[in-house]
């Protein structure tokens, strides 16, 4: 080989081509290949190890309650936690602070997977290193899987008698799971030089990501949070003033507006017998279901209307009241009287649609007739609207696919029709169905998979659909053997229910893509 021929290969090889700015990277033909390579892995080192610093600071509000009202034995759990998380966030974030990252979408989707698993196995800490009660290493992953994704479902009984700082901890999982800390992280990132839309985009909720409130992501964020934090501050207050003590109100307050489901009490909101505090759960849950974009908009405009107006808030709301009504109706025809009917009827069918799965003392599902927990089981698999903190498909996805199965047999009868499927007088783009066809598919496939998945390890099909009806949709709420809760569930169905929590608070894609090869290129 020729010395001019050596010295372009050389220079070929060598060839750093050019900075590219909003990466931080050099780019060109074979440096590429591995500086590129190495850039994302610092980039999810830097953010992970920021979201798990500020996942850290969570544990104060549990050692608070501990010092105040159990003792110095009961911090050193949530203090350990503390010390892992904080501790393990500095060892992944050190080594990187210096380095400038961007966010692009496939690190968002990361993230937000990561992040979910990790806070979830963190998260279990405080219940492994407590006295009381003790707890395997599964459940309390389940537990907490289950506050963060504001299921509800638990396999701990004897609550009347638990540590007060435990029972807080459960409740703030449910609030921290609710809006998604996430999304607070996004509301912080760019205070640091860091933009969150990708973040944002990953673990919000609904078929059109894109939506803001805001121009600026950072607001849309900030807008967000403070409507939850003021609505757990309404709800925390009318339960105060319906006579629950403080430390009550303050935990039913973050599991009746996050949608949850832990409650301090074995018997939930039938603890206290009070038909008063189970309107105002009722009117709170309702109000949850709600986008909470909606709110911003209401606030901005200072009228309803912007509400009253929405589409899917008007369909949510029809839908909702129909199952509750014909619920109502079947229960006052199998007996109870009227005013009983409609008390449990509204109650417990607004709990079960909305997936917060709080229960009255009238509520032994076995004793019911089999049509309506049926029913409300389905209802489970609607929720509430895209952008609140309800699980499930969500009312938009339903109103969209309704539209288009109308749009389909509108064309059956004039096919050279150019009809569009509309929300309001917004055309939808065929985008957007693609992907709401796409989410129905994949979701009602893992819906059939996990239940032939908890069917496999011995439980009987009634508890395995219902169980994993409860899991998926975020309701919390079993049939059959699971009713009265999951601590019946062997570990290898406890780690698959665990999961069916993630995909569905999720929802099915970024889970998905990380199995996608080209997602990866």
């Amino acid at each position: 080989m020729s010395d001019q021929a050596a010295q372009g290969e050389t220079t070929e090889s060598l060839s750093l081509g050019k900075y590219n700015e909003p990466y931080g990277q050099w780019t060109g033909s074979k440096f590429q290949r591995g500086a590129y390579r190495r850039a994302p892995f610092k980039t999810w080192l830097y953010m992970v190890g920021l979201l798990l610093m500020l996942f850290s600071v969570t544990m104060l509000p549990p050692m608070a309650v501990a010092w105040w009202c159990d003792g110095s034995t009961v911090i050193l759990p949530f203090a350990e936690t503390l010390g892992a998380t904080l501790g393990l966030g500095l060892l992944c974030w050190l080594p990187v602070c210096r380095f400038k990252i961007d966010l692009r979408n496939r690190d968002g989707f990361i993230l937000v997977v990561v992040f979910w698993v990790l806070s979830s196995l963190l998260g279990a800490l405080p219940f492994m290193l407590s006295d009381q009660p003790q707890i395997r290493f599964v459940d309390a992953v389940f537990e907490t899987v289950s506050g963060l994704t504001t299921t509800g479902a638990t396999i701990l009984s004897g609550l009347d008698k638990m540590p007060k700082a435990l029972l807080y901890y459960r409740a703030q999982l449910h609030f921290l799971g609710g809006i998604g800390i996430v999304v607070l992280a996004v509301a912080l990132l760019p205070m640091l030089g860091i933009g969150g839309m990708q973040l944002y985009r990953a673990s919000t909720p609904g078929p059109m990501k894109d939506e803001k409130l805001t121009p600026r992501i950072t607001e849309t964020a900030k807008n967000l949070w403070y409507i939850y934090v003021g609505l757990n501050f309404l709800c925390f207050l009318a339960y105060w003033l319906a006579g629950m003590s403080p430390f009550d109100a303050v935990c039913y307050s973050f599991t009746t507006v996050a949608l949850g489901g832990f409650a301090p009490h074995d018997a939930s909101i039938g603890y206290f017998q009070d038909p008063v505090m189970e309107w105002i759960t009722v009117l709170f849950m309702s109000v949850a279901m709600v986008n909470f974009a909606l709110y911003f908009l209401a606030w901005r405009l200072r009228s309803l209307s912007a509400v009253y107006r929405d589409p899917e808030f008007r369909f949510c709301m029809q839908v909702v009241a129909g199952i509750v009504a014909i619920a109502c109706l079947h229960l006052y025809l199998d007996g109870e009287i009227l005013w009983k009917s409609i008390h449990l009827g509204a109650f417990q069918g607004i709990s079960i649609i909305t997936g917060t799965g709080l229960t009255t003392a009238g509520y032994p599902a076995e004793s019911w007739p089999a049509f309506v927990p049926l029913l409300l089981l389905l209802g489970s698999f609607f929720g509430g609207c895209v952008g609140s903190t309800c699980g499930g498909i969500k009312a938009i996805r339903f109103l969209l696919l309704y539209k288009q199965s109308v749009r389909e047999s509108r064309l059956l009868v004039r096919p050279t029709a150019q009809i569009a499927v509309k929300l309001g007088d917004h055309p939808i783009p065929d985008r957007i169905m693609q992907a709401v066809w796409g989410f129905y598919y994949l979701y009602i496939l893992c819906y059939c998979a996990f239940s032939l998945a908890l069917a496999a390890t011995g439980v009987d099909l009634v508890t395995a659909f219902g169980t994993t009806a409860a899991c998926l949709n975020n309701m919390g709420v079993g049939l059959g053997d699971t009713a009265g809760g999951f601590s019946v569930l062997n570990d290898s169905a406890t780690w698959l229910m665990s999961l069916a929590m993630l995909v569905g608070r999720l929802e099915v894609f970024p889970l998905l893509l990380l199995f996608l090869p080209d997602f990866w290129k």
